[in-house]
């Protein structure tokens, strides 16, 4: 995601990602919220994580979140056996 698709946004349009932070260009996100191109983004990845930059924090029109997507019991066990997987196939 890039400058020239965001500027085929409507200026009414929320970003959202939740998929990874290196399929948007952030500054060009910055830009466009900041010249009112878009109304705002939510975000729970990031471009160069774990830092995120600087003008998302000070927008009113961001929310910014950790990503909590794995942070469920059946998931990080699930996760889990697949590392023991791993462990015991290179064994």
């Amino acid at each position: 995601m890039g400058a020239r698709k965001f500027g085929l946004m409507q200026p009414t349009a929320f970003f959202v990602n939740t998929a990874r932070g290196a399929v948007v260009d952030e500054a060009a996100l910055v830009r466009s919220l900041a010249g009112r191109r878009i109304a705002g983004a939510g975000l729970d990845v990031f471009e160069h994580e774990p830092k995120v930059d600087p003008a998302l924090l000070a927008m009113p029109t961001v929310v910014l979140t950790p990503h909590p997507g794995s942070a469920v019991r059946e998931l990080r066990q699930s996760m889990a056996h697949v590392v023991v997987e791993n462990i015991l196939a290179v064994l």
